[in-house]
């Protein structure tokens, strides 16, 4: 047994000191980024925000509307390959395609999923391989083996995990993106059943020293619950940020409002468990919560709230640039009790 002594914050620890600046105007701010990748020969142009592949946030209808705004959507795992080739067609006869390419990302898992990588990866150049623990040996390996498969054509993102040394073996191991987070999504219940999680801000500090050490990088996946949050995770180093809650309730959920409210649910959760595998086995714990949240109409103004916050902090630190924000900031500890209440969307 081993106890770190050191404080370890999360997004309501801090606040960003404001600093002089030489921008005139939020206009000025640059929010798209082009990266490159340690084991692809794929370059990307965007604006790093990405749907998470969740039920009602990882949909084909929010793609589309966030590839209007350069953001990416991972897709949800329970999309079909048949699924998936419509999509793909649909979107080529449309002109879409080459705005897709760049911001959309096929999410597989462990279970007989290789296939699905082998018949997609022409169509789809990015891949995520998603799992709620991204310690297990299998979990490595499996990179590895989807790595081979797709060579240097395809981008792939693997995660979750919380440390740096593990998000060096991913990105060891194939990986060009890790997916950083353990419990802290809104409707995640990991670490009130288990007890397993890491802060969110310092996972953030500590995997993108780790990632960028190696030419990779990391997606900060969950706890934003406000635009300051997502200002933040890029603040300490995020390459991208990932949101489910906040793009949650949207017309382009693609589910069915139940008396003015839809269901938004943890992807470990009873609810999920029941509609993609079957029921909960007897031998896990539901690790997710299920939530209403109320319709909020279509995505592309909570996206307008998101981009305006953004562009805001830039110019209160004075970053021209997205990728320049780690550099011009300096956060200061707080009592953790200030109002971060969302009210766009």
């Amino acid at each position: 047994m081993h106890i770190e002594m050191d404080t370890k914050l999360d997004y309501s620890d801090v606040l960003l000191r404001p600093k002089r600046s030489t921008l005139e105007s939020r206009r000025q701010v640059i929010l798209k980024r082009e990266f490159t990748f340690p084991h692809s020969n794929r370059k990307i142009e965007v604006v790093p925000i990405m749907a998470a592949n969740m039920d009602g946030v990882g949909t084909m209808s929010m793609a589309k509307s966030l590839a209007s705004q350069s953001m990416m959507t991972a897709l949800n795992k329970s999309y079909t390959v048949e699924d998936l080739n419509i999509f793909y067609s649909s979107s080529k006869k449309s002109g879409k395609l080459n705005q897709l390419s760049e911001t959309l990302t096929l999410t597989v898992g462990l279970q007989d999923d290789i296939q699905k990588v082998k018949d997609l990866k022409h169509k789809y150049p990015i891949i995520c391989i998603d799992t709620p623990n991204g310690y297990m040996e299998n979990f490595v390996r499996y990179v590895s083996q989807v790595r081979s498969v797709c060579g240097v054509n395809n981008i792939i993102i693997a995660g979750n995990v919380v440390t740096a040394d593990q998000t060096q073996e991913l990105i060891l191991n194939g990986a060009d993106i890790v997916k950083v987070g353990i419990g802290p999504g809104s409707v995640c219940t990991t670490r009130i059943v288990t007890g397993i999680g890491y802060p969110q801000l310092s996972a953030v500090l500590e995997c993108a020293d780790a990632a960028h050490g190696l030419n990779g990088h990391i997606v900060a996946d969950g706890g934003c619950t406000c635009p300051g949050d997502i200002v933040k995770a890029f603040a300490a180093g995020a390459d991208f940020v990932m949101l489910g809650g906040m793009l949650a309730g949207h017309k382009e959920s693609e589910l069915n409002a139940v008396n003015g409210e839809l269901k938004f649910y943890g992807m470990s959760s009873r609810e999920a468990n029941e509609i993609h595998a079957g029921g909960l086995k007897d031998y896990r714990a539901s690790e997710g919560r299920s939530v209403s949240v109320s319709y909020k109409g279509e995505v592309a103004d909570t996206l307008q709230e998101i981009m305006g916050g953004l562009r805001s902090a830039c110019t209160y630190v004075g970053a021209r640039k997205l990728k320049d924000l780690p550099k011009c900031a300096t956060f200061v500890r707080v009592n953790n009790q200030y109002n971060r209440t969302f009210v766009g969307g």
